[in-house]
């Protein structure tokens, strides 16, 4: 056979097999259509995500749905809504007189990173017509509990929240991320250093756009950068404050809601 036979013989392969992809294409994307039906995401096996979400609902907006049904419902032109991750949420288990005695809506979900509290920000917020908001973000974003995410980018879904409230005329008072030598759960990230610039971002906005400042670390950092050991948190936790760490973040932002 000679050399210009075989050469067309491999050009017909080609085409043939170029055909026979382009005829399979629409099918194989039909596949996967199908297989992003709202039935088969549905009965998909779980995933597990970062406070508590689902793949219909990744920020966990419903978490407190039904409380915000009813809140909404109730008019208190001294509310104060506390946003946040497990040291949020936990803040009530710890002391819970603090949130019923004074007019305060806790509305932390463990685990959450800064995206997803912007994702509920407006109906775990601004649907409550709050006096204000108390936004403590940044932990597990540095953790990583949603995946990598710059410091930038954590301040800036803080700003945000901070600007969907001033649009919605909601005083706004930032918290700076608590000290921590180690995450836990998620060692190894040397998080200290982290948390130094990400709070000197958070401080500056708020010097620049008029905003509260609410510096726990300053209170409550060790000598090397970490959450104080045993006073505020206990040694096999090392993130999570005990009651008298509470205690003093509440003498702090108890003065800061009073200026």
């Amino acid at each position: 056979m000679d050399s210009f036979k075989i050469k067309k013989m491999i050009i017909n392969k080609i085409i043939i097999t170029s055909v026979f992809i382009l005829a399979t294409m629409p099918m194989n994307a039909q596949e996967l259509i199908q297989a992003s039906k709202y039935d088969d995401l549905m009965t998909a096996p779980k995933i597990a995500i970062a406070g508590g979400g689902t793949l219909m609902d990744w920020a966990n907006i419903n978490f407190y749905k039904e409380s915000n049904e009813k809140l909404k419902k109730i008019s208190d032109p001294n509310r104060v809504v506390f946003m946040g991750n497990s040291i949020t949420m936990d803040w009530s288990d710890y002391d819970a007189s603090f949130f019923s005695e004074n007019p305060f809506v806790n509305r932390g979900i463990g685990g959450q990173t800064s995206p997803q509290m912007l994702v509920r920000f407006r109906s775990d917020v601004v649907s409550l017509n709050p006096k204000a908001v108390v936004i403590f973000a940044g932990t597990n974003d540095i953790a990583g509990n949603t995946g990598l995410i710059s410091l930038e980018n954590t301040a800036e879904n803080i700003f945000s929240m901070a600007e969907i409230a001033m649009a919605n005329n909601i005083a706004v008072y930032i918290c700076s991320t608590l000290p921590a030598i180690d995450f836990l759960w998620s060692p190894g990230l040397e998080p200290a250093s982290k948390i130094v610039k990400l709070n000197s971002i958070l401080k500056s906005y708020c010097e620049e756009n008029g905003l509260t400042y609410v510096d726990f670390y300053a209170a409550m950092v060790d000598a090397d950068g970490g959450l104080q050991v045993p006073e505020y948190t206990a040694a096999n936790d090392l993130s999570h404050p005990n009651l008298e760490g509470y205690k003093v973040m509440e003498e702090i932002i108890l003065a800061s809601l009073k200026k």
